[in-house]
């Protein structure tokens, strides 16, 4: 049987069920470590795979693609919960979110861990990875598979496993320790050669290559206050009695999900209150800036946060940043040779702070409108003249950096930054990325509002990630106010809404692996098919329609 090796250009002959573990080897020599799965015809496989068929396209990728990362991640984070088990009896293990540029853990049951016991984890971790230990993949059915986790005392996956629709699920089995990941895993551990452990209390941080840092380990940082709204939302998960997808699940088996959706939003709400009551008792801030990444729910965030100030006697006046960009022929130009619209210099700095000033004196301003066709600022509108009771509200990528208003004291302004930071994960070993959150709102709200199909949103995310990555994240610790706009709730709302447009996505586009795997991610979520308990003020509808702010 022949297969194409797109890898190498070239076709090479393979036996009948061999697996691309054992093509991998025969093929790329000492070179075959570096790989961790490869696509078949478009759709990821992991390496243990063997059902291919003649004329197969296949590609194997390492870590410089993405789902090359999270197959390394995925496997590191079994070494991990498999090095603790070994170390303390009865330890709880749970990876809760993304954090410091890498991921933030907790051992339950466990007294406050020191620096010789993180040495200890660390050591056994190395020890599971040089002794080459295999990974094994098992297909078993979902009543065997719950049996294994009663006794593994991991009751968070006994109850996702209840709404499982398929009679089958893989699980992983490593030196008698079996786990499920919801994505593949390395066959091997001695894929893993980079990792690093620090403590951050209460827990860990476990580290690994990042793409920002060229696949090396990433500069030790401190998300302090992010930390904080991570630990906000999971006293929220608290009050709603909702961890995991399991117990949102049964929520809405049980027909209680519209209490709870009335739970969160009142939660939403205290704390745009909150961060209003804030800026309000400060007689000296006169500017407000808001800034996070794509589908936060800015929009509705800021059209929130400006009634609950004109509720504490504030009057707000919102600017554009769009308005002040540079010309077309003076915008920059990126490193291909084509505008860069993202970066700072972009924009008009020096006209905008003097208007800036001028408003905050109460003096006539004439703002401009910014003419995309002919790509010029105009002068359309009536001059602006505001009030000492005025707070000026800017939303934009750039408002964390103080360079974007360097003329305005810092004590008339104040910082937010926004982001969907879920406190859902779908057990305690599988977080759910905030990213993920993020693109399919994106992809929804790019279907319901804009016509795009989810093809043209996939072709546009790594370039809208990677301008977060540069232009926001590593301001995010200079907010004064960080407000997370993820609902526990939406992604079974989303659902139904993302499903279908990414159902479009045909088997040859580049994009269907990542079709397969975002419909694979939604599989664990029911659906919530009656919205009547959303009020039309909520973030979620920014996305899915019925927003009274549109």
């Amino acid at each position: 049987m022949k297969i194409d090796l797109l890898n190498k250009n070239k076709i090479i002959d393979v036996e009948s069920n061999e697996s691309l573990y054992s093509i991998l080897k025969r093929e790329y020599g000492d070179d075959y470590i570096s790989y961790l799965g490869a696509k078949v015809n478009n759709k990821v496989q992991a390496l243990d795979y063997a059902k291919l068929n003649e004329n197969d396209k296949v590609k194997f990728f390492d870590i410089t693609d993405r789902d090359g990362r999270r197959i390394y991640i995925r496997t590191l984070s079994l070494i991990y919960i498999k090095a603790c088990k070994d170390i303390f009896s009865g330890i709880e293990v749970e990876i809760k979110h993304s954090l410091n540029k890498g991921l933030y853990t907790e051992l339950n049951n466990k007294d406050l861990i020191t620096k010789n016991q993180l040495d200890s984890i660390k050591n056994r971790m190395n020890e599971i990875i040089e002794a080459k230990q295999p990974i094994n993949s098992i297909c078993i059915s979902v009543m065997e598979a719950q049996e294994i986790f009663r006794k593994q005392s991991m009751e968070d996956k006994v109850e996702l496993l209840n709404y499982r629709k398929e009679e089958f699920v893989n699980i992983y089995e490593l030196d008698g320790y079996y786990d499920t990941f919801y994505g593949h895993i390395a066959p091997n551990t001695e894929v893993i050669d980079k990792f690093d452990l620090r403590l951050f209390y209460p827990g860990i941080i476990l580290n690994f290559p990042t793409v920002e840092s060229n696949f090396e380990l990433p500069e030790h940082i401190e998300n302090k206050k992010l930390f904080k709204v991570f630990k906000e939302a999971e006293d929220w998960g608290k009050i709603m009695n909702v961890g995991y997808v399991g117990a949102l699940n049964k929520k809405i088996e049980n027909d209680t999900i519209d209490d709870m959706i009335r739970i969160n939003e009142a939660l939403h709400e205290k704390k745009i209150a909150y961060i209003a009551d804030a800026i309000a008792s400060d007689k000296n801030i006169k500017i407000v800036l808001i800034a996070g990444p794509s589908s936060s729910g800015k929009t509705t965030f800021a059209q929130r946060l400006s009634i609950q100030l004109r509720v504490n006697g504030k009057k707000t006046y919102a600017i554009s940043l769009d308005d002040y960009f540079v010309d077309r022929h003076l915008t920059p130009k990126d490193e291909n040779g084509d505008f860069d619209f993202e970066t700072i210099k972009a924009l008009d700095i020096d006209l905008f702070n003097e208007h800036l000033l001028s408003l905050m004196s109460c003096e006539a301003v004439n703002i401009p409108v910014f003419n995309f066709v002919k790509g010029m600022r105009e002068y359309t509108r009536e001059p602006v003249t505001l009030t000492e009771d005025h707070v000026i509200i800017i939303e934009g990528i750039h408002g964390l950096n103080d360079e974007l208003t360097k003329q305005i004291p810092q004590m008339n302004k104040f910082k937010i930054y926004i982001s969907a930071l879920t406190q859902l994960n779908i057990d305690n070993h599988n977080r759910i990325s905030t990213s993920d959150l993020r693109l399919i709102r994106r992809i929804v709200r790019d279907n319901t509002h804009r016509g795009n199909n989810a093809l043209k949103t996939l072709q546009l995310w790594s370039n809208v990630v990677r301008g977060a990555e540069k232009y926001i994240f590593p301001f995010q610790e200079n907010a004064d106010a960080i407000f997370n706009s993820a609902l526990v709730y939406e992604l079974c709302v989303l659902k139904k809404y993302v499903e279908p447009v990414l159902m479009e996505i045909e088997k040859g586009s580049e994009y269907y692996a990542e079709r397969q795997r975002l419909l694979r991610f939604l599989s664990y979520f029911k659906t919530i098919e009656n919205e009547d308990a959303i009020p039309n003020t909520s973030i979620v509808r920014e996305f899915i329609g019925g927003s009274c702010f549109e």
